[in-house]
């Protein structure tokens, strides 16, 4: 097939599916595929794709799977986001690309662990509006719904989100995939309320390019493909870009938007990127391709971050200079030692201005978010102030 011109019919966003482990997220991404699959065009994702999401859940896969969909008014990127503690990494990277996303709670087992610190991550990451799907309705009973809804509105709550007011739909995804017309509706109503709720972004297709990479994979006989979401600006085959990482240069053979060959794609896009003659091994997730010359890597900066107390799965002690946690930026983590202000402790809870120094060089810039872990937990987040070199 050659490659095309893109025409954008509709706004395009990027959402997913967040929420702790066999509370029916893939399921639920499943039914949305084909329930929308069986009304439009081939251009949208087919319900075999959907299938094999499933498959992937079954076998326990730790990574996030994407589809795409479109509904009456809207082109949607949909990331199912694995629940497992274990997988977290997937989720702090694909939190940060994010333009809304749908909260998977189950009606029989309510708000869990990772409920939890995947509302915090898309909070913290800046992913303001959620819709959340209460799900395995139709095996639940009234008053364990009802407890559920109760939960989930005092989380969002607790972590700055307005649960008085966010919607929460009662659905049952199984029963939808089995086409029993009741449930389907539920899923028509969650779909109404995202096209409601979450704002059509504002890109920035004028800025330099920037893809954060999400994947490299080795093509045979061709070199390397990149994948992810841009972030800003433009790219067209042909372009030259800069992986910064292993600072190679070389031109774009080709792109992709969901294996679809394009001329261009832009700000927002989830997009493949075809670099000849590069070797898979020196690129890596985490990496950043960019217009050249745009981007320089530093290693200390400042920051207001702000210190999880225990009660919300953060530390317990404080933590003073030379505390070095990993620091989740974009699509990488680094380590980094923290630099307190006047040398005094960081308490849990606390929300300072702090000094931190990467164990490597990597690309920042003032109001990037990220997130700090350490001993398998999320400690804090945070966003760059100043760049100090």
């Amino acid at each position: 097939m050659s490659a095309q011109t893109p025409v954008l019919a509709k706004p395009h966003l990027n959402i997913a599916t967040l929420g702790h482990a066999r509370h029916g997220k893939t399921t639920l991404t499943a039914a949305i595929t084909r329930l929308l699959g069986a009304r439009t065009a081939a251009d949208v994702a087919p319900p075999a794709r959907s299938d094999r999401a499933l498959d992937a859940a079954a076998r326990g896969a730790l990574k996030s799977t994407r589809v795409e969909y479109e509904t009456g008014t809207r082109h949607y990127a949909h990331r199912d986001m694995p629940g497992e503690a274990a997988a977290i990494e997937h989720v702090i990277s694909g939190a940060a690309q994010l333009d809304g996303a749908i909260l998977v709670v189950s009606a029989l087992a309510g708000v869990q662990a990772q409920t939890v610190e995947h509302v915090l991550i898309a909070r913290q990451l800046g992913v303001e509006h959620l819709v959340v799907a209460l799900s395995q309705v139709d095996a639940g009973e009234a008053a364990a719904m009802e407890r559920a809804e109760r939960e989930i509105r005092a989380l969002l709550d607790a972590h700055g989100y307005p649960g008085g007011t966010t919607p929460v739909i009662r659905v049952s995804a199984l029963r939808a995939l089995e086409g029993v017309p009741r449930w389907i509706g539920t899923i028509e109503a969650l779909l109404d309320a995202v096209d409601t709720v979450v704002p059509t972004p504002e890109r920035q297709p004028g800025e330099p390019f920037l893809l954060p990479v999400d994947h490299a994979l080795p093509r045979a006989g061709e070199g390397s493909v990149i994948s992810g979401t841009i972030e800003r600006g433009t790219v067209r085959s042909g372009d030259r870009v800069q992986v910064v990482g292993p600072d190679v240069e070389m031109a774009v053979a080709g792109l992709e938007v969901f294996g679809r060959p394009l001329t261009r794609a832009e700000a927002g896009d989830p997009v493949a990127l075809l670099l000849r003659g590069v070797p898979h091994a020196v690129l890596r997730r985490g990496d950043l391709a960019a217009a050249p010359g745009s981007l320089t890597p530093r290693r200390r900066f400042t920051a207001h971050v702000h210190v999880l107390p225990g009660a919300r799965g953060g530390r317990a002690e404080p933590f003073a200079t030379g505390y070095r946690p990993e620091f989740f930026l974009r699509t990488t983590h680094v380590f980094g030692a923290i630099n307190p202000p006047g040398a005094r402790a960081a308490r849990p809870g606390d929300t300072l201005t702090l000094g931190v120094e990467l164990s490597r060089a990597t690309p920042v810039q003032p109001d990037l978010r990220f997130v700090i872990r350490d001993g398998g937990r999320t400690v804090g987040a945070g966003t760059v102030l100043t760049i100090e070199g």
